[in-house]
């Protein structure tokens, strides 16, 4: 997105810094950086990845992601996510609640099924609006492919550091294997009167997943770190996406891995959309959860 000016993350917000991982001494098997890159993921679980070489498919989906959003809400309700338990689609705000009062999020999410972009024109799960479909050879499949190399390299990575036998987290991430494995760009409406902190745009959670590819421009991810009782943000940095484990990883290796909790609130004097793609690698659905538990070496 050719100039773009992007208002300065605040300096007056409680921030948690993340340890910074650099992906191309991940590949090459620094053992310093495997150290860095482990701490992260037994600690809290997050992390900045730097190097990753990104970028340009980034900008693509941030731009896929703004002409979906354009759309008339009659056109992209067409292609809501429904009600059978996949979250592929067009998801409208207001369509969640963010916690136990009913306060509803303020998000609308577009979802591709990696599935359906790498087997296209064939569908495989659901069919996308006309601005995904323009751009799926182009933007959204180049940026799922290189997206899923990042992640099952650091998935490789765990998987030897854990002590499992060669290649057992990549065969519980297949590629051709159906899963629930997704792009998604968020966008999140400009508040001029500011946000408060009782009102998420995405509630806590922890991710169900495996590992998360964040690439966030505004801010308003927030984590709350173990022990701590208030909530901190995380700045986005240029260049570096944010890393995410989720659920199955803390199964897959005995709660060794940790998927921590985390929610969305956008910065109170943020005026600008706040727009994320995100890239999920998630288990195919034969796995059993307790599949890499009896295999672990560190437990």
């Amino acid at each position: 997105m050719p100039g773009l000016t992007l208002p300065p993350f605040p300096e007056d917000v409680p921030t948690h810094p993340l340890l910074v991982v650099d992906y191309e001494r991940i590949k090459a098997r620094d053992e310093a950086e495997i150290d860095t890159l482990w701490k992260a993921a037994t600690e809290l679980g997050f992390w900045y990845l730097k190097n990753h070489g990104v970028d340009e498919e980034v900008n693509g989906m941030f731009d896929m992601g703004a002409e979906t959003m354009r759309l008339p809400p009659d056109e992209k309700m067409k292609y809501e996510q429904g009600e059978e338990g996949m979250s592929f689609g067009y998801k409208a705000a207001g369509a969640n609640a963010t916690d136990e009062t009913g306060n509803l999020d303020t998000v609308e999410f577009i979802n591709v099924s990696k599935d359906d972009a790498l087997a296209w024109p064939t569908v495989v799960h659901r069919t996308y609006p006309p601005t995904v479909n323009a751009r799926m050879q182009s933007t959204i499949e180049p940026f799922i492919r290189k997206s899923l190399e990042v992640n099952n390299t650091l998935l490789a990575v765990l998987n030897d550091r854990l002590g499992l036998p060669a290649g057992a987290l990549a065969q519980r991430h297949k590629v051709d294997e159906p899963s629930g494995s997704e792009s998604r760009v968020i966008k999140n409406p400009p508040r001029p009167g500011g946000i408060s902190e009782d009102k998420a745009a995405i509630g806590a959670h922890t991710d169900f997943g495996s590992l998360s590819f964040l690439h966030n421009r505004l801010g308003g991810l927030q984590v709350l770190v173990p022990g701590a009782e208030t909530w901190q943000y995380v700045r986005s940095i240029p260049g570096h996406a944010i890393c995410n484990l989720g659920d199955a990883m803390t199964l897959f290796s005995g709660g060794i891995l940790r998927s921590n909790l985390h929610r969305v609130v956008p910065r109170q004097r943020s005026k600008a959309i706040t727009s994320v793609g995100l890239s999920c690698s998630l288990p195919g659905p034969a796995i059993r959860s307790n599949c890499a538990l009896s295999q672990t070496k560190v437990v």
